[in-house]
């Protein structure tokens, strides 16, 4: 813990002896912390043009206090770090600049070359080679369902086309869906049944077996209406994930996949091609 804050005292005094320690010269002075100097170019875009006077004035005397304050805990470091201990962290700060550098220009380089396309026969491919890792930790369903108020003129005539569903219904039951409370008529993707739960209110973790059984019509009333379910597909836990659920997952997996595969080819040929150009030579 005490060479955590050691290491941080020190990336802070090279962040603000870089950003503020400054040779003399004529721009204007703001404050001074013994030898260093915090000058009104640093701090004059720090608000906006249509903030207040009393605002501005807040927001400047906070920054000026809080660089102080990192100014004097850096000034204190150096007094009291003996110097081998500011060498090693003095490497350690090296090393986590050069780390950033790496890590920008790699991740510039892959998003500029790596093809982020997964088609459906690569998905398809990597999810038969790997279906015991798509284990479901929860139940799925595919249902569809609406909520309306329960003396509703034409709620006979919902509740049929609601359970026959044929094409010419679900036209309609989509035309009239203003008129519902809530809904949902796609019934053609999995989700999750605590999805359901938490979108349901009538529904709940002791009922949900209601969800449950395949091919079921549920119709369930409270003091907020009618609720009228179909259930058309379930998928238990730890029964194999469908495809289509888990492509999204499976497509940033190969990404990723590709993206480490191209770091080692790039780690490779910048080594080879310098060696080429003699920019990086071993000394026997």
């Amino acid at each position: 813990m005490k060479n955590k804050a050691y290491i941080l005292l020190l990336v802070l005094m090279v962040s603000s002896c870089t950003f503020f320690f400054k040779e003399s010269d004529d721009r204007i002075k703001v404050a001074r912390v013994n030898d260093s100097y915090l000058y009104f170019d640093d701090i004059k875009d720090l608000v906006s043009k249509d903030a207040t006077k009393e605002d501005s004035i807040l927001v400047v005397q906070n920054f000026i206090n809080r660089w102080a304050t990192q100014q004097l805990f850096v000034d204190g470091a150096m007094l009291n770090l003996s110097e081998s201990q500011q060498e090693s962290f003095n490497k350690l700060i090296t090393q986590y600049k050069n780390d950033l550098y790496t890590k920008a220009y790699i991740e510039a380089l892959v998003k500029r070359t790596i093809d982020t396309t997964v088609t459906d026969d690569e998905a398809k491919e990597f999810y038969e080679a790997n279906k015991e890792i798509f284990k479901l930790n929860e139940e799925l369903i595919k249902f569809r369902y609406v909520h309306v108020v329960e003396n509703m003129i034409d709620f006979k005539s919902i509740e049929q086309k609601f359970k026959r569903f044929n094409p010419t219904d679900q036209k309609e039951l989509d035309s009239i869906s203003v008129q519902f409370k809530s809904y949902s008529l796609n019934d053609t993707i999995w989700i999750k049944v605590s999805q359901v739960i938490d979108k349901i209110p009538i529904m709940t973790t002791e009922n949900k077996n209601e969800l449950l059984k395949k091919s079921n019509f549920v119709q369930l009333k409270d003091s907020l209406g009618v609720y009228l379910m179909q259930i058309n597909e379930v998928l238990l836990r730890s029964e194999t994930a469908p495809l289509e659920y888990v492509k999204p997952t499976i497509e940033q997996i190969v990404i990723n996949k590709r993206k480490l595969e191209l770091i080692k080819e790039l780690e490779k040929d910048i080594t080879k091609d310098a060696i080429k150009n003699k920019q990086f030579e071993i000394y026997n």
